[in-house]
């Protein structure tokens, strides 16, 4: 697999990456999450050439690390590995709010490097920013951490473009790591402007829309599962998506290929310094969304594409309301 730097100053990686949560949290049921199929998924996506895992200290309370530890017992060759902290959640489940003071943050690191059996972290990042905590606070704890040899880069998530200036002021930032699909444009902007200016890599999240742009959910989402709960995805919002999805569908049959993989090309057609995220527990879908590197998008195709896909364009705020005060929207 083609690989990229992330940014000017960070490791070099694949062209697209394995994100881990739903093999812990927020998708379908704990009965539905099988660690077997999900520890095959890890090791086959890195024998396919991905070296970059994303993953958060707050999946599944600790157990995503420990999934990723197990996937990596006996392997020479370690992938870079990106890790998210900060959510407080109770024994049930329940998001208690973030924490990112700078005693904090130092524990939550210790605990990381227990859980993934690693004497470093690659990237470091608040998962969420909290406004009552400076982030000049919050980066300077990890950057600590990097002087004590415990983590390499840092990173932010959902940082807006006033905060990401504030942060690398304090310490150079490595890569933002941000929602960003055919459904979810709004980094266009300010954002990646910020980003590409100071040499700051971007990872995009969400780049499937949480398998809105698959085309094959059906909106029957159980009470656990993150989807029955955001707007994009319920009542007459996801009735108005499933249309503009099959608008999609049709395009990528054009091109023999499925509307995931035109989507996934897409993001990888936006810029190198943008590393794409996807998630997945099946092994046909980790070859399928793989081989979506080998997609070359024109310049029309890729004009037809923003042309029918500007922000906006999908019903529904991509998380609840509560959530949104928390992200770049």
């Amino acid at each position: 697999m083609k690989q990229i730097q992330l940014g000017k100053i960070g490791p070099t990686i694949s062209t697209l990456g394995l994100g881990t949560m739903g093999m812990s949290d927020m998708y379908g049921t704990k009965e539905s999450r099988h660690d077997t199929d999900s520890i095959k998924t890890i090791q086959a996506a890195l024998d396919m050439g991905i070296n970059f895992i994303d993953t958060g200290d707050y999946y599944g309370m600790g157990h995503n690390e420990l999934l990723i530890r197990e996937a990596l017992k006996g392997r020479k060759d370690k992938p870079v590995i990106s890790v998210k902290f900060g959510a407080l959640r109770s024994p049930v489940g329940e998001w208690l709010g973030f924490d990112t003071r700078p005693e904090s943050v130092k524990t939550f690191a210790a605990y990381s490097l227990i859980r993934l059996g690693v004497e470093t972290i690659d990237i470091y990042q608040p998962g969420r920013i909290n406004p009552a905590i400076p982030i000049e606070d919050t980066v300077g704890a990890i950057a600590d951490l990097i002087k004590q040899g415990k983590v390499k880069y840092i990173g932010l998530s959902e940082a807006n473009p006033e905060l990401i200036r504030r942060a690398h002021k304090i310490h150079p930032i490595t890569a933002v790591e941000v929602e960003y699909s055919l459904a979810s444009r709004v980094i266009e902007t300010g954002l990646l402007q910020v980003c590409r200016e100071l040499g700051i890599g971007v990872v995009a999240y969400g780049v499937l829309s949480r398998g809105l742009l698959t085309g094959a959910l059906t909106g029957q989402f159980p009470v656990t599962d993150f989807r029955a709960h955001a707007p994009r995805f319920t009542g007459e919002n996801f009735e108005n998506n499933k249309k503009k999805v099959a608008l999609l569908q049709d395009m990528a049959k054009q091109k023999n290929r499925t509307a995931s993989q035109l989507a996934l090309a897409w993001v990888l057609h936006q810029g190198n310094d943008i590393l794409p995220l996807f998630g997945t527990t099946k092994l046909n879908r980790l070859k399928e969304n793989i081989q979506a590197a080998e997609i070359k998008l024109s310049a029309d195709e890729l004009d037809i594409l923003n042309k029918t896909f500007p922000e906006g364009t999908f019903a529904g705020t991509r998380y609840a309301a509560p959530q949104m005060g928390l992200v770049v929207n």
